[in-house]
Parts: C-alpha cells; sequence; structure tokens
C-alpha cells in the first residue's frame, strides 16, 4: 500500500507542473467529490451509510482542496460527539430516533409511490396510498 501511495503522490506532483492538467485534474476531483457529497447529503436520514459517504465524498475532495479538509475534521468531531451524546441518552431518546428514521423512509417511500404500489399488489387500493406528486401510478 506504502508503494501505490507513493507512486501516486510521484504522478500528483509531475501534474503539478502542467497548468492545465493540474487544472482539469483539481475539477475532476471537484466534481467527483461534490457528486459523492450531494449522494451523500441524500442518504443521511436514510438507515444505511449516509455518513460514510459524506466522509468518502469529503474526503475525497480534501486530497485536493485545504477548505474541505478543514471541512472534513470539524464534520468528523461534529459527529463523533453528537453520536457520543445520542448513546448517552435513555431509551426513549434513542426510540424517538428510530420512529424519526422510520417516518423520514416511509415518508419516502410514499411521495415516489412505493407504498401505493406495494399496496396494489396486495390488493389494498386507497387513494391515500398514492403518491401526491404522482410518481408509481
Amino acid at each position: 500500500m506504502t508503494r501505490f501511495v507513493h507512486r501516486w503522490k510521484q504522478r500528483r506532483e509531475r501534474l503539478r507542473h502542467r497548468p492545465v492538467a493540474d487544472f482539469v485534474y483539481r475539477a475532476v476531483v471537484g466534481v467527483v467529490g461534490l457528486a459523492v457529497l450531494a449522494v451523500g447529503m441524500v442518504a443521511i436520514p436514510y438507515p444505511g451509510p449516509g455518513w460514510a459517504i459524506v466522509f468518502v465524498g469529503l474526503a475525497i475532495l480534501a486530497s485536493e482542496f485545504y477548505w474541505a479538509h478543514r471541512t472534513l475534521s470539524f464534520t468528523r468531531d461534529r459527529y463523533d460527539s453528537v453520536m457520543a451524546w445520542f448513546r448517552r441518552q435513555g431509551r426513549w431518546a434513542q426510540a424517538l430516533g428510530a420512529v424519526f428514521t422510520a417516518a423520514v423512509v416511509v415518508a419516502t417511500l410514499w411521495l415516489f409511490g412505493a407504498v401505493g404500489w406495494s399496496a396494489g399488489l396486495l390488493g389494498f387500493d386507497h387513494p391515500a396510498l398514492d403518491s401526491p406528486i404522482g410518481l408509481g401510478a
């Protein structure tokens, strides 16, 4: 792994001496990092790796941009402190967090028409189960 990192750093340093290639490389890193970061931010309220995706997106950006490195450090520290606080809370607060997460997931499934579609498969057609934005019809 160390050899790979060393070779990667050498190649990156050679790019720094070529202004156009350096700009293109930084632009690609920026676009890819922002795309991964956006996906992670959308995934945060859902069960799964939302925060991990955010941290990967910030790490991609931090490989080229100092502001992203500072943001990654700040966000990681805040995330760790909030998770430590959440673990110290009583069962009722943790249960409330689980209920809120479940509500967000169900609301999203309803908006995208998955609730109405799956209810239709089971023969439970009801207009309230249909998506209010017309998806999944």
